[in-house]
């Protein structure tokens, strides 16, 4: 049998799975766990596992760095750790991968109707592959094409320099300068969060006036969501001005990761929030931003950048590891 799993902050999602004569994938038993209702990793193990299975293989994709096969997971007090599971399950192969290169190498394996291309001038070519995913955090991971087949590469850029490209940019920086004096990162924005440090910054440079169908934050209600949603919609100008806004960085940051790693293959986008604006990444403001690289704006027109509509994919990834 195969185990498999998703193990994030706010979910966790495991799998069995076993290979019919045929060598196809079985599903025998997929579960959904809160796991903030859990003190340890272990715990969630032994609610999900039958009494009596053979375990042959086990990899989970973990959202946090994973070091020397160790990873303390972000946002939990969860320590996994690999030979801890090779203890646990005796005799079977054993991997933990970042959720973003767990997430790269699912990417590979969805089929062309659950992804969306975003650029029309997009044509096929051979090469690294980036991915990123604006979701609770901004998850960014490689795909490296060795000539042969793609190795994932997990990073933490995510977290590296906001970089602005504009006048409105530059005062934004300045206002998050205020939030965050140490360091304001890309993910800073680039997440389910963001939406909110936009609105706010939007409101208090008065480049739009406030509105009354935004609640203040609360822990009860997802404002995030709410001024994505309202924005999307075209319902309330300060939304529209956030959303559009993050749309426009977000493009921006994608051509940077596509330039760092010269991912002529691609770009696979991920994550929860971008499924849900798809309308906005199709108006051309991210795929403006995307390209405008100056001399390497040519190179960028041609790179498909493909959105998967999977929210399974980073289990996809794990499930698929060892064959």
């Amino acid at each position: 049998m195969i185990l498999a799993g998703d193990i994030g902050g706010t979910k966790t999602v495991l799998a069995i799975l076993e290979k019919d004569a045929s060598g196809k994938l079985i599903s025998l038993k997929e579960q959904v766990f809160s796991s903030q209702q859990f003190l340890a990793f272990n715990d969630v193990l032994d609610v999900f596992l039958p009494k009596v299975c053979q375990i042959k293989s086990v990899c989970f994709g973990v959202a946090g760095p994973v070091v020397n096969q160790r990873c303390q997971v972000t946002n939990l007090p969860w320590l996994l750790d690999e030979d801890d599971l090779k203890v646990r399950f005796q005799g079977a192969q054993v991997k933990l991968l970042n959720d973003l290169e767990a997430m790269a190498l699912g990417m590979l394996h969805l089929s062309e109707d659950q992804l969306v291309e975003l650029n029309p001038n997009a044509e096929n070519q051979t090469g690294n592959i980036a991915v990123i995913a604006p979701g609770t955090g901004l998850g960014e991971a490689l795909l490296i094409w060795n000539g042969q087949k793609f190795q994932s590469i997990a990073t933490e850029g995510g977290h590296t320099d906001f970089a602005p490209v504009n006048h409105r940019q530059d005062l934004l920086l300045a206002y998050l300068r205020r939030l965050f004096p140490d360091h304001v990162s890309y993910e800073r924005i680039l997440s389910g969060i963001g939406f909110s440090y936009l609105y706010d910054f939007i409101c208090a440079n008065k480049i739009a006036e406030p509105s009354n169908l935004v609640p203040q934050v609360s822990d009860a209600i997802d404002r995030n969501a709410i001024i994505s949603q309202l924005g999307l919609e075209g319902i309330d100008k300060a939304c529209v001005e956030t959303l559009m806004l993050f749309v426009e960085i977000f493009g921006a940051e994608t051509g940077n990761l596509t330039l760092k790693s010269l991912a002529t293959g691609g770009v696979f986008i991920g994550g929860g929030i971008c499924p849900n604006i798809v309308a906005a990444l199709q108006n051309g403001v991210f795929i403006e931003a995307f390209k405008a690289k100056g001399r390497f704006n040519a190179l960028l027109d041609k790179v498909s950048i493909k959105l998967s509509l999977n929210p399974r994919t980073p289990l996809i990834g794990a499930i698929k590891y060892f064959s």
